[in-house]
């Protein structure tokens, strides 16, 4: 046979055994998914849902709060030593071995990329002593971001009945943690190399999550299996500044699921602009300063993801104050806007001064100190 027929044959092959990509519409998606959502991350609207609330095992999908407690508890530089107790846990792997040492950040990668259990105990005996001390904040970080029907007693997903989430939780949960740039940044890498010590190379890690390469625009996040939990996957996607979570589990095909899924999401949204840059949003007074306002404008767009007619649950907050003293520069920051949703900030940009404005001189403020003085005296003497 020729090397180009060979080659062809290949091809052919590769392309059969990859999921089916479904075209973008906004059908009702048709799911193998047991329980499944998708989610905007910004506001937390639920797009669809399918038994969200139902209680599931999670699988790997359980390192998402990992990497969440870890991030929020330990430090990147931080140097980890392996345990035995964590170079002898059972299941996928880093190959850690006992007394090795790497940074927090080598170990999360290792986790998200890899799914290694053992890097998630010696994770977890670093920051909190002990797994179960560890899973104990996991839990209490979870319910703390509003994902009250979950509860974690590992830090790897293997099965336990007291190890349980929900479609619901676990996308609240991920929503969360796009709202950390090295969250966001862990979960959307497909290829990192960490070192490997007493080896002659390097450890050469690949995403596992093949919705990465799959899908436009997606950015995480986690696979995860067990005979107990099925076939998981929290997948999530970014287009045009639009954050999209969603979550199969026990699905028997979970890359389609989850393209169907992200497909329909970002179907039901459009961008609605919710303020233009430049955009004058307040007028304060200025205290001895040759103006005696300036206004403030807003520093950049803000546009918000949203469904038909959903306009009127947003509200804008301005937050600046009544005045401000001089000297100003234009463009200097004077407050904040912010644009809430179900009374949860979901974007916000900063009000800045318009112009620049120079302090009166001595003789400036003490002519309307006279000026003023004046003007009392005609209002009540007169």
């Amino acid at each position: 046979m020729r090397l180009k027929t060979k080659l062809n044959l290949l091809i052919l092959l590769c392309l059969l055994l990859l999921p089916t990509t479904i075209a973008a519409n906004d059908s009702i998606p048709d799911l193998t998914a047991k329980a499944a959502i998708v989610m905007e991350a910004s506001t937390g609207k639920v797009l669809y849902s399918k038994n969200a609330s139902e209680r599931r095992y999670p699988a790997s999908t359980t390192k998402i709060v990992t990497l969440i407690t870890a991030l929020e508890y330990g430090k990147l530089s931080d140097k980890i030593t392996a345990s035995p107790n964590a170079a002898a846990t059972e299941g996928s792997s880093l190959w850690l071995s006992a007394g090795e040492q790497l940074s927090l950040n080598d170990m999360l990668y290792g986790i998200m990329l890899v799914s290694g259990n053992d890097a998630t105990v010696a994770v977890a005996e670093h920051i909190a002593g002990s797994v179960d001390g560890f899973a104990k904040l996991m839990t209490e970080k979870a319910h703390a971001i509003g994902a009250v029907n979950s509860n974690f007693v590992n830090t790897s997903g293997l099965p336990n009945e007291n190890h349980y989430t929900t479609a619901y939780d676990l996308a609240k949960i991920t929503a969360y943690g796009y709202k950390n740039p090295l969250f966001a940044q862990i979960v959307s890498t497909k290829n990192k190399v960490i070192p490997w010590p007493g080896k002659d190379h390097d450890r050469d890690l690949y995403n596992e999550n093949r919705m990465l390469w799959l899908y436009d625009g997606a950015n995480g996040v986690k696979t995860g299996y067990t005979d107990a939990a099925g076939r998981c996957l929290v997948s999530a996607a970014n287009r045009n500044g639009v954050q999209i979570v969603a979550v199969v589990l026990d699905s028997e095909r979970m890359w389609d699921d989850s393209i169907k899924l992200l497909d329909y999401g970002f179907a039901q949204l459009k961008q609605v602009p919710m303020i233009t840059k430049g955009d004058i949003l307040k007028t304060v007074k200025i205290q001895e300063g040759k103006a005696t306002t300036i206004k403030l404008v807003a520093d950049n767009d803000i546009l918000i993801p949203m469904v038909d007619n959903e306009r009127d649950k947003f509200t804008t907050v301005i937050d600046a104050p009544a005045k401000v003293s001089a000297p100003v520069v234009a463009g200097q920051k004077i407050g904040t806007v912010k644009i809430m949703y179900n009374n949860i900030e979901v974007a916000s940009t900063d009000l800045i001064a318009d112009q620049s404005v120079e302090k009166k001189s001595f003789f400036g403020m003490l002519w309307g100190s006279v000026v003023g003085f004046m003007n009392f005296v005609f209002r009540n003497f007169a």
